[in-house]
């Protein structure tokens, strides 16, 4: 992400950006505001809508700009809902770090052990691919994504309903290409290991990956907001609309959109609360006892920068101003968010906007994610 240097923030945007809960700390104004200002530059870049959040401790402001629903200009709210993407993939990854805490399975565990013939195919051995491997994307498996196959029927949103059992999606996977690197040898992202991570739960314990993303983490950090959708493609309630608008003559409303096209990888939808409050949960041991969580965070390099490393389901990322944070984001159709923690979870930032078209490095993503970096460094 491009480094912008920290300037002071005008008295009129910090008083935009409170809307916080009990005292604010001397510096969450200043964070504040700065992802204020960030998400008034995505607006001007062309997003309908930005939200976000800034909590240090049990202080926690808001911040919007622009709308969330442009046929009747309702403002964005930061308490909406949106679709998550992969940060869904922090769910699902823990699901499993709690069955090897049970002892129903170890993340050294072939995938061929749970799904035998699952990864068997062109060149790829699921008997050489452990679940740990899945889950921190050194695998080796394409991204079933990069196929058009998948990707132009989601992209053209035509068909919101459309259904994609997780092994038909794994087996475009495997035929879209032969292995380039063995299993553990490279870190490569793909929504493959984590549909494959999924089907593991359902073979380990009988369930759905929804129903026990539900049942161990949803119910019990009370996370009212969150669901897991399978099959409906629709939002209920409060809710930010999805946009695509690549560019300034063309806008579709993606709201409604295919869900079992990521499923485990990135179905899920959520708010900014309940995000950061999942995150804070995991980062601090509420949701993994110590082994897992040593698991959990322990990251191999996605590059040779030194920058970033990725555990099981989050990333590792060292800032412009030299404070790491943990994090990740999602990007589906229509809607783009991240968010940052600390590792003690006492400092968090997060935001999302409601337009995404399926390309990156758009002038929106770089000012918005820059914001919300300089905000996470003025905690």
């Amino acid at each position: 992400m491009k480094s912008l240097r920290l300037t002071a923030v005008s008295a009129t945007l910090l008083l935009a950006a409170l809307a916080g809960i009990g005292p604010a700390n001397a510096d969450t104004p200043a964070a504040a505001g700065i992802l204020q200002t960030g998400a008034q530059q995505g607006v001007g870049d062309g997003y309908p809508g930005v939200i976000g959040l800034v909590r240090q401790g049990d202080t926690t402001q808001y911040v919007h700009a622009g709308t969330g629903n442009l046929a009747t200009g309702v403002p964005a709210d930061p308490k909406a809902q949106f679709r998550i993407g992969s940060n869904t993939k922090a769910f699902t990854s823990t699901v499993l770090l709690q069955l090897e805490a049970e002892h129903r399975l170890s993340l050294d565990d072939t995938v061929a052990k749970w799904l035998p013939g699952a990864v068997n195919a062109n060149g790829y051995d699921g008997t050489k691919i452990t679940i740990r491997e899945l889950l921190n994307h050194t695998s080796g498996l394409p991204d079933y994504f990069g196929s058009v196959q998948v990707s132009g029927p989601y992209a053209l949103d035509l068909n919101p309903n459309q259904a994609w059992t997780p092994q038909s999606l794994v087996d475009i996977a495997l035929a879209s290409r032969q292995p380039n690197a063995a299993p553990g040898q490279k870190w490569s992202y793909a929504n493959t290991n984590y549909v494959l991570a999924g089907m593991v739960i359902t073979a380990v314990t009988g369930n759905s990956p929804a129903t026990e993303i539900q049942n161990r983490i949803i119910g019990p950090l009370g996370l009212t907001n969150t669901t897991f959708p399978t099959s409906d493609p629709n939002l209920y309630g409060n809710y930010l609309h999805g946009y695509v608008h690549p560019v300034t003559f063309y806008t579709n409303d993606v709201t409604v959109s295919d869900v079992q096209t990521f499923g485990s990888a990135g179905a899920m939808v959520s708010t900014l609360d309940d995000l950061t409050a999942f995150g804070r949960a995991l980062l601090t041991g509420k949701l993994l006892p110590p082994a897992q969580e040593a698991e959990l965070k322990t990251t191999v390099p996605v590059d040779s920068t030194g920058t970033a490393g990725y555990g099981l389901g989050l990333e590792h990322v060292q800032l412009p101003c030299g404070q790491w944070a943990w994090g990740h984001n999602g990007a589906v159709l229509g809607f783009y968010s991240t968010w940052l923690s600390s590792d003690d979870g006492t400092k968090q930032v997060a935001h999302a906007n409601n337009e995404f078209h399926l390309l990156t490095g758009t002038a929106g993503q770089t000012d918005t994610g820059t914001a919300l970096e300089n905000a996470y460094c003025a905690l």
